[in-house]
């Protein structure tokens, strides 16, 4: 007689086995490619508890189970000032996913809402900060955050086509504000559709937006542009009826850069120019 499964093991199943080509061989992919976790290390997984950092959280989760390489993970929640419903939501949800949360309160939202411009950027860098301090205090040199594969995708071309450079998301990040922290991307090759298929699969339901500046909003970013990153997800939707596999190769573009080819580049701060090697070349 076949044992019964809780709803979080069938959950936790869907990743390994239904959605394993899409979801747990891209996040093993890109923990293995930029080599995203060592032994020894202790990773705060940051839940929003929108689907995103709820997926991240069970993937790792299933990683530290069953992986060769000891390392330990904290599930860190910060409340910035979510609603009533909201922070039950995440509540409830850590609870059907089985994830031990950890939560710290913060006034981020009540400052951010206050600033007389640009909140969004103000609380995603608050965000950050907040998030990187209780790491530490909790004894870890890493956070982990749920950006995937399409903020990749849409980041890129929004740094060009609003920002003026060539900039991608990078898979990890030295902290300048913290030394001896890196940020972390496991989800990197992961695609947002995918992501969307395994929840409606499911059958879960995760907040979408819990900024209080806009209570209801489906597009907020954390600080990424809001309806600007909506416009490139529709552009690039378009463009992929013609050319399917256009998020790959902007996804490759950025793995394969010729610096012998732009006119201008900047790394670690500092703009350079084509002409500073071009008569050796």
């Amino acid at each position: 007689m076949p044992r019964t499964l809780t709803a979080c093991q069938k959950i936790e199943r869907s990743i390994i086995t239904k959605y394993r080509k899409e979801l747990w061989t891209p996040f093993m992919t890109a923990v293995k490619r930029y080599e995203l976790i060592a032994p020894g290390d202790k990773i705060a997984v940051c839940i929003s508890g929108g689907k995103d950092s709820m997926l991240m959280a069970k993937l790792m989760q299933q990683l530290q189970r069953h992986s060769e390489v000891p390392f330990d993970v904290v599930y860190l929640v910060m409340d910035p000032g979510y609603n009533a419903i909201n922070r039950r939501k995440i509540e409830s949800n850590a609870q059907l996913l089985e994830l031990p949360i950890t939560i710290f309160e913060t006034n981020i939202f009540e400052v951010a809402n206050s600033a007389e411009s640009n909140p969004c950027y103000l609380c995603a860098r608050m965000r950050r900060g907040h998030l990187y301090a209780r790491a530490r205090e909790l004894g870890c040199n890493k956070i982990a955050l749920g950006h995937h594969f399409s903020d990749v995708i849409e980041t890129t071309v929004m740094g060009m086509f609003y920002g003026a450079q060539l900039q991608a998301m990078m898979p990890k990040l030295h902290s300048k504000n913290f030394p001896g922290m890196e940020l972390i991307r496991p989800m990197y090759c992961i695609h947002e559709d995918d992501i969307l298929a395994w929840k409606r699969y499911n059958d879960l339901e995760f907040i979408q937006c819990a900024c209080r500046f806009t209570e209801n909003c489906t597009m907020c970013d954390n600080g990424g542009g809001g309806s600007k990153r909506q416009e490139v997800k529709q552009l690039i939707r378009r463009l992929k009826r013609d050319n399917p596999d256009i998020e790959k190769s902007i996804f490759s573009a950025i793995h394969a850069v010729s610096l012998d080819t732009f006119p201008g580049y900047k790394t670690r701060g500092e703009e350079h120019s084509f002409l500073e090697t071009y008569e050796t070349r």
